[in-house]
């Protein structure tokens, strides 16, 4: 039969746990992007918005009409990739972190910008870099 004490014990350890797994850097690792690699169609990428590319490496925004971005898909708060463009914004799943569609910090924990990620747009693609 179990005491109080070990019930105490066991609730504490598994709180301590789920707190520490909560706070990890769980989401999933970007990888290398070989160079010359087409992402899209100009046309794919929406004007006021972004998508993500190649596993969610790389963010591909256009914040105005023919101003297309390249942006490490990395989150700068603790790695984690982050997980979708809605409307102007890019959103980290693992701590919330939100960045504008140059990649600037809007909301945090994050402190840091998104890095640039060369591209190149050519023949109505945008390319890797």
């Amino acid at each position: 039969m179990a005491t109080r004490r070990s019930f105490v014990v066991g609730t504490t350890a598994a709180a301590a746990a789920a707190t520490l797994a909560a706070c990890s850097n769980s989401g999933p690792k970007a990888t290398e992007v070989n160079p010359g690699t087409k992402l899209a169609d100009v046309s794919e990428i929406p004007v006021g918005g972004g998508k993500l590319f190649l596993e969610g490496t790389i963010v591909v925004t256009q914040p105005e009409s023919g101003d297309f971005l390249g942006l490490s898909a990395v989150c700068t708060h603790q790695g984690c990739t982050v997980r979708e463009v809605s409307g102007d914004k890019i959103y980290c799943g693992c701590h919330g972190s939100e960045f504008d569609l140059e990649g600037g910090v809007v909301k945090g924990p994050a402190t840091e910008p998104l890095p640039e990620k060369k591209i190149e747009i050519r023949d109505n693609g945008v390319y890797t870099v």
